[in-house]
């Protein structure tokens, strides 16, 4: 195992990225959450139970430190909800976690915001969790966002948050909304949340890289996936952040050069949430029968997520972007049912076989997938711990996955639990 290690999804999210960090974290000293918001939901199963995490890592039910990143757009009270569910269930995260003191703040008005703008963009939504991310991204990138050192001035956050409020409303106005915001509320809130917030802020750049100097191993987490990264991804129709490891440097205040290895997770098939084009998705009988298999709502908002075979083409302009040292494959046990399993090896536009990934969404929406139909294994596969005990046509389902991508396979998943997991090589 390397010593400082990403872990990264390589379609449209939902990989199952948060049992994956789970299982890796008793390797680390720290695991570290390099972006997004809590518009992700990292499941962790073990012990008959299941937990959702939004924004805490998922290294948290191990005895190591938790960061959670400057990167990250961090909404208070989702972030107190969190932390309440975990005390609840025997977990503290006191002493352990930290909050960049560089965070961005999510506040109501962004999904006031976000949610004017959905309705505005009409057919052409982008199928957002309508939580204000984006919004709040969008004020980062405009310098005008507050951020957690804000939130902990009270001197001088209830005149901050007024000056935005009017903006906001100003917005709102122009999107021909009829709601207005109230910043007394706001204020009133967000005061109560700095001190409970308090506690845990830091700055987690100077806390990371002190542990970097004293030799300890840190574990990148990020959310969503490189085909939602906003400068890599299926844009428009991507996340506001780098889900990419290219993004976890950024993000966490420390040097590219302390990335060592990144790990790749990918589902057997493939997902995506909202709207956007889908190549190889699967419609009617075949593609509920996925979602149903596979249990595929989403962890955060419980929407159903749209289902269909392993897009290549996909995966293969992910894994370049990201190039992992291993790829974990999850929810291989999902297909277990099926006589013939397609594959998606190439896309072809207008007749001629593409060499490259589309980068504009409307080409994507147009290619037409060409399929290698693989056998199945028709028989239940979940909870196998051991290589050796999957059935052959399984076996060879993965190889030709590893052999297409170019890249070992170091784990794979056979369920939700965390023991239901086959792990080779360093993965």
């Amino acid at each position: 195992m390397k010593k400082n290690v990403a872990v990264v999804g390589l379609q449209w999210g939902d990989e199952g990225k948060g049992k994956i960090v789970d299982i890796l974290s008793e390797d680390f000293d720290c695991v570290a959450r390099y972006q997004g918001g809590h518009n992700a939901g990292h499941t962790v199963s073990f012990g008959g139970r299941r937990y959702v995490l939004h924004l805490i890592p998922s290294g948290i039910f191990h005895p190591v430190a938790c960061v959670i990143g400057s990167g990250v757009v961090l909404d208070p009270s989702a972030f107190i909800e969190e932390l309440e569910m975990l005390r609840a269930a025997g977990v503290s995260a006191d002493g352990r976690l930290i909050i960049s003191n560089r965070c961005h703040v999510i506040f109501p008005y962004h999904r006031v915001l976000e949610a004017a703008i959905e309705r505005e963009l009409g057919g052409q939504q982008i199928g957002t969790t309508s939580r204000g991310i984006g919004p709040a991204y969008e004020d980062k990138a405009g310098r005008r966002g507050l951020r957690i050192c804000d939130l902990m001035d009270r001197n001088t956050l209830r005149a901050k948050i007024t000056e935005q409020v009017d903006q906001k409303n100003r917005i709102l106005q122009a999107l021909r909304s009829t709601q207005t915001i109230d910043p007394g509320a706001i204020c009133d809130a967000y005061a109560g949340y700095s001190e409970k917030l308090r506690p845990f802020v830091a700055d987690s750049s100077v806390y990371l890289n002190d542990l970097l100097r004293q030799g300890k191993s840190i574990l990148f987490e990020g959310a969503q996936a490189t085909l939602l990264d906003v400068d890599h991804g299926t844009f428009p129709f991507v996340t506001s952040s780098s889900a990419s490891a290219g993004g976890v440097a950024a993000g966490l205040g420390i040097s590219p050069k302390h990335v060592h290895g990144v790990i790749g997770v990918t589902k057997a098939y493939t997902t995506r949430v909202g709207a956007g084009p889908f190549p190889t998705e699967a419609a009617g009988e075949i593609g509920d029968a996925i979602r149903e298999n596979g249990r595929e709502y989403g962890a955060s908002t419980g929407r159903p997520r749209r289902c269909g075979w392993f897009d290549g083409p996909a995966v293969r302009y992910a894994t370049m972007i990201n190039a992992p040292d291993s790829i974990v494959v999850t929810k291989i046990d999902v297909l277990g049912q099926l006589a013939e399993i397609p594959f998606c090896v190439d896309y072809k536009y207008k007749g001629s076989i593409l060499r490259e990934f589309p980068a504009a969404a409307d080409l994507l929406g147009q290619v037409e997938p060409v399929y290698q139909n693989l056998r199945g294994w028709q028989t239940p596969i979940s909870g196998i711990k051991e290589w050796e005990r999957l059935p052959g046509a399984a076996q060879d389902y993965l190889k030709f996955l590893s052999d297409y991508l170019g890249a070992p396979i170091g784990m794979v998943s056979t369920g939700a639990e965390r023991d239901e997991t086959i792990r080779r090589g360093a993965a």
